[in-house]
């Protein structure tokens, strides 16, 4: 239809135009600001923060809403599954292997963005209009950079409350079970049925409501116990298929740093093409500096800031790092970026653990991706309505929780490449505010930093010297 393919060209350029070179060098170029003005002090640290997660610092008396533990299983939750998995997927179509690289680089940096972003979201609190202490970039640059910089605040909001849609995780999931359950079986014909497409959208939209009833408390154990144990059993399959083919692994990493500098995979070339996509991909796989993260990590149970800016960096270890690297490997050991024209996102993804397990290959894919993809779906809706409550102050909430059910029910009949494009470019505008005021904040992170390690360290310092003199 004339109509909806205009539209979808002018979301592909918006979001074209908003992931230009400004942006690529706020990320990128402010994320190694911050690391090199934290003087390393987040990769120093790492080793704190399984501490930390393991609860030893806990106390149920401190000010938020959610363990550390809690707060980064639900910030996971809404960057792992499907942001790895379709997300690398389409990363690989679209800006060839390289791209990969340009994930790892949004992800190396991220880490000290996390710190940052993560620390001010404590740090610079504020109470929403329903009393309730609420973290975020909204509210780091309300309470952190004062009222005159209300409209960046507000531009966040807004950007949030559109590029937090559940359509692409609706999308994906409803796909996936459409090629590995519903074709195969011969529910329906190849190609699609939009009955079905709107049942599946139906049963995620209603599970959902079920646990979003709970607030960030259910999402936050919700999430506790789903993500750790989804995260082991993808990498345990993704283990098995690179075994399979680990003669071509070193050749796999060899074309992911060629075609990093040389674009050759893209058509004509482009290596603005292949940096564009994969710093995009990245910022969406990880969401460092993306601001959304905050939203999570802003809830967390502590009076230590700097504690939750420290659990937050593992998330693009884990995210791209790990996971991503794992998938991008499962789609180029097997081959099947080369073969498959037309496909894109999750199912080229499961096309390439057919190539070891067969027929089951898309299913234990989707035992994977099905309750990840939920997670991120009750995840997001959290985000959206702590941009909204911010924006509207609280009313009409049960409006938004409705709209949000019925997107994801459109999300499941949706065209992928208008969903993407929403998503990417919502994703580009949140950067803006997030970036500039972590940086304009960053002193303050630096010396409560500077503070906490030293009087941790002061902590531990007479047992390590008790250990030596023996």
């Amino acid at each position: 239809m004339p109509f909806f393919n205009t539209l979808d060209s002018a979301l592909q350029a918006f979001a074209g135009f908003v992931w230009g070179p400004p942006l690529l060098v706020l990320l990128l170029g402010g994320g190694l600001a911050l690391l090199v003005y934290s003087r390393g002090r987040p990769y120093r640290h790492l080793g704190h923060s399984i501490g930390l997660l393991s609860g030893r610092y806990n106390d149920p008396g401190d000010p938020g809403q959610v363990s550390h533990s809690q707060a980064l299983s639900t910030a996971l939750s809404g960057t792992l599954g499907l942001g790895n998995i379709a997300g690398v997927a389409i990363a690989i179509t679209m800006g060839g292997p390289g791209a990969i690289f340009w994930m790892w680089a949004t992800a190396l940096v991220g880490v000290a963005t996390k710190f940052y972003t993560a620390t001010l979201a404590v740090m610079f609190r504020g109470r929403d209009a329903l009393g309730e202490l609420q973290g975020g970039p909204m509210y780091v640059i309300r309470e952190g950079l004062g009222r005159r910089w209300m409209p960046l605040g507000v531009l966040f909001a807004v950007a949030g409350l559109c590029g937090m849609l559940p359509v692409f995780q609706s999308n994906q999931t409803t796909q996936l079970l459409r090629e590995s359950f519903a074709e195969p079986l011969g529910w329906i014909a190849p190609g699609g049925s939009l009955a079905f497409d709107f049942a599946i959208g139906l049963l995620l939209a209603i599970a959902s409501a079920f646990v979003i009833a709970g607030r960030i408390q259910r999402i936050g154990k919700f999430s506790v116990h789903i993500v750790p144990g989804m995260v082991l059993f993808y990498l345990a399959l993704t283990l098995i298929v690179i075994a399979s083919f680990w003669e071509r692994v070193p050749v796999a990493f060899a074309l992911i740093f060629s075609d990093a500098f040389s674009g050759q995979a893209v058509a004509g070339g482009a290596l603005g093409t292949v940096i564009t996509i994969g710093v995009s991909r990245g910022a969406f796989s990880n969401e460092a500096g993306i601001g959304t993260e905050s939203l999570a990590h802003g809830a967390a149970k502590t009076r230590e800031a700097v504690r939750e800016g420290v659990v937050a960096m593992l998330g693009p270890i884990v995210d791209t790092l790990v996971v991503c690297t794992c998938t991008a490997l499962v789609i180029l050991l097997t081959g099947v970026w080369q073969q498959g024209e037309g496909v894109a996102g999750v199912t080229l993804t499961a096309q390439a653990f057919a190539q070891v397990f067969g027929r089951s290959g898309p299913i234990l894919l989707l035992m994977m991706v099905l309750p990840l993809a939920f997670s991120t779906i009750v995840t997001c809706w959290y985000y959206g309505m702590k941009c909204y409550v911010f924006l509207f102050r609280g009313h009409w909430q049960n409006l938004y929780t409705a709209l949000y059910m019925m997107l994801i029910v459109l999300g499941a009949v949706a065209s992928l490449s208008a969903v993407n494009s929403i998503i990417i470019g919502m994703y580009a505008v949140m950067a803006v505010p997030t970036m500039l005021s972590t940086l304009l904040l960053a002193k303050h992170v630096n010396r409560a930093a500077h503070d906490y390690f030293t009087r941790t360290d002061a902590m531990h310092r007479p047992r390590s010297e008790e250990l030596t003199s023996q």
